[in-house]
């Protein structure tokens, strides 16, 4: 019996052992093939990752670990790839042409980093109107290792108003009952022009409400807006209010011109107009700069349309970068230029209404001048932050400035607060000062 009670626990031990090694194993994330499809008019590129464990067991191609891979290398992965990639609709067989290997650290949903493949699928059909409903029969790797599995998501499509976004399309494995490895069907016939109008619309919104620095620069040129310059003293300075209806005048031309400088540069740089990213970065900035220096000294008063205008055409060579890597053509190009600017223009004047009416009643009173100092000196040290990041000197400015954006909404409403109390506060002492002089009118 003791025997048997010892043998018994030496079991349990084993097991327990056994399950404790395994354990790590199950929880493990086992790194994946990804198949990301970006739609266009005529074609679909596909940008595909793939482990280098798995590549290396699958096809028997040494893969060196970190760094670039050798063009001999990259040309035996791309013929590989290209062997176990086919494509086909009604119309027939789709061309496959595979390029731009390279490696590249990936990490996927838990997996920890790990090296991988990158390259890049051109698919083309024999007909454009086989480009929304496909077979896609994709089996690199698959056909040796087993348990390896595809993801094959849509990264972006026009059609279908998705940009930037990574919907999935479905997964491809090894069926193990028949040994074989489905293709699968991908339908994206639900996609009209509508959609990627409204897709595009979204997107510009959506860039412009994340774009801080394009937002401050805007609101730092029409802080003073309200304000007419003097010289006193040798020096210029802004020192009394301007009428309201030309407070209003002055907004409108400032913001109609920026509206046309970054419209025009959208246009030329989505089209192909070559854009130096970093450089119109930094410029940027310091656009932000000059506006708050402008809004505590008057540099240009009177100009500020045209200084508007020209800065503007430097914001919209970075509004054009988003465009241009989707490479559109044709009615898709002209509906999302519309689509996007119109985005941009609705988000800017949301905060220009928004903004604007609390500045002009607030710059009748003492508050307005140290306000406006006080806004012009956050934008500036924003924007040193900024330029320094984006010329290569990154400091905890250009983090803190990038964070200014989910305060903006607390900003207007407090500006809208203190415009309310002055109006409140202005009505109360008319009404005292009519009450008394009825009180000295009605004395006998």
């Amino acid at each position: 019996m003791t025997r048997a009670r010892h043998a018994f626990a030496a079991a349990l031990c084993a097991a327990a052992a056994v399950l404790a090694a395994a354990a790590p194993a199950s929880a493990h994330v086992v790194p994946s093939t990804v198949v990301e499809l970006d739609v266009h008019a005529d074609d679909i590129t596909a940008a595909l990752t793939l482990p280098v464990g798995d590549l290396v067991t699958a096809s028997g191609i040494d893969v060196p670990a970190g760094g670039t891979v050798p063009a001999a290398t990259a040309e035996r992965i791309a013929a590989y790839v290209e062997d176990h990639f086919d494509v086909s609709s009604g119309s027939g067989e789709w061309s496959v042409e595979v390029g731009d290997v390279g490696a590249a650290e990936v990490e996927q949903w838990g997996t920890g980093a790990f090296d991988a493949v990158t390259a890049t699928a051109t698919l083309t059909p024999p007909s454009a109107d086989d480009l929304r409903t496909f077979t896609l029969d994709y089996d690199a790797i698959l056909h040796q290792v087993v348990t390896a599995d595809v993801f094959v998501l849509l990264r972006s499509d026009w059609a279908v108003g998705e940009v930037e976004t990574s919907r999935s399309l479905g997964s491809i494995t090894l069926d193990t009952v028949s040994g074989t490895v489905p293709p699968l069907l991908v339908d994206l016939e639900d996609g009209s022009a509508w959609q990627g109008f409204t897709g595009m619309f979204t997107l510009g919104v959506s860039h412009i409400a994340e774009g801080t620095d394009h937002q401050l620069f805007l609101l730092t040129l029409l802080l003073p807006a309200p304000l007419l310059a003097a010289s006193l003293a040798g020096r210029r300075r802004w020192s009394e209010v301007a009428p309201a209806g030309r407070a209003v005048r002055r907004i409108t031309a400032i913001t109609i011109a920026f509206t046309i400088g970054h419209s025009l540069t959208l246009a030329l740089g989505t089209i192909g107009l070559p854009v130096p990213q970093q450089t119109v970065e930094a410029l940027i900035a310091v656009s932000i700069l000059i506006a708050a220096a402008h809004a505590v000294r008057p540099l240009f008063p009177g100009r500020e349309p045209v200084v508007a205008g020209a800065f503007g055409l430097v914001h919209g060579m970075a509004f054009s970068t988003t465009l241009s890597a989707l490479n559109l053509t044709g009615g898709q190009l002209a509906l999302s230029l519309f689509g996007f600017n119109l985005g941009i223009e609705a988000v800017q004047l949301l905060v220009v209404l928004l903004v604007l009416p609390p500045l002009v009643v607030l710059a009748r009173t003492a508050v307005h001048g140290p306000l406006r100092v006080a806004a012009a000196a956050v934008t500036a040290l924003a924007a040193v932050g900024w330029l320094l990041d984006r010329v290569g000197l990154p400091t905890p400015l250009g983090a803190a400035a990038d964070s200014l954006g989910a305060l903006s909404p607390w900003i207007a409403a407090a500006l809208w607060v203190a415009a309310a109390w002055v109006l409140v506060r202005s009505s109360t002492a008319a009404g005292s000062r009519d009450a008394r002089e009825r009180d000295l009118v009605d004395a006998p």
